[in-house]
């Protein structure tokens, strides 16, 4: 019986009394393929489409855990994987360019870095389509979330901190930057847009016009009583 190829990481399956003298190379190679698999890392320059490859019986690029996708993109690039490979990755987008990237089956479909997102994605390809992991995982339920680093929402303009139905209670915070310049329509008053950051002053409340660069004070007038 010949030697044989596993289907995903494509060893090489030994048959019972093969590779006189070769055995021990054989495995070796085995075992750094599964070192790859398990832990490896590679940067793959994506300035155009990428296929990963997945040769028989030797490392390749494909078999990596993590990959980090780089280069200078001109338009929107696919990085893809043979139909029928399962495994799962850690990837990172490290492009420039405001283009989309996506990792993806040959024939199938895959996880898509907005022009925007330059940043890292758990997927896994189940053979037939590459499915992203980190945007599946749903609703976080927790006591308490802290966070050593910035919170960003993965779009601009586009999500909301709470609901009509579902408010927060009290929000503690520093300066207050309100902005809507993002968006195609100004105010429900006007229609204009602006940009603007408010302050605490020690006996004042500050509102500093980050267009014009205008400062003002808001009047405060003391409850009646109110020592």
């Amino acid at each position: 019986m010949a030697n044989s190829t596993s289907a995903n990481l494509k060893l090489t399956v030994q048959a019972t009394g093969e590779n006189s003298g070769t055995w021990g190379q054989i495995t070796n190679t085995n075992l750094l393929i599964l070192e790859q698999a398990i832990g490896g890392y590679d940067a793959v320059g994506i300035t155009a489409a990428a296929t990963l490859t997945f040769s028989n019986g030797v490392l390749s690029n494909g078999k990596n855990q993590v990959l980090k996708l780089t280069g200078t993109i001109t338009g929107n690039k696919n990085v893809v994987i043979p139909d029928g490979i399962e495994k799962t990755y850690l990837v990172e987008n490290a492009t420039t360019g405001a283009f989309t990237v996506t990792f993806k089956t040959t024939s199938g479909t895959g996880a898509t870095w907005s022009t925007t997102d330059k940043g890292y994605k758990i997927l896994y390809s189940n053979g037939t389509n590459v499915v992203d992991i980190t945007a599946d995982l749903g609703d976080i339920s927790s006591g308490a979330i802290t966070a050593t680093g910035h919170i960003i929402p993965g779009a601009n303009d586009t999500y909301d901190l709470g609901t009509t139905v579902a408010v927060w209670q009290n929000i503690y915070t520093g300066d207050l930057h309100l902005s809507n310049q993002a968006k195609k329509q100004g105010n429900v008053v006007d229609g204009t847009r602006g940009n603007w950051t408010l302050q605490e002053g020690k006996d004042d409340i500050f509102m500093l016009n980050n267009i014009s660069g205008e400062k003002f004070k808001i009047n405060l007038s003391k409850i009646k009583g109110d020592s």
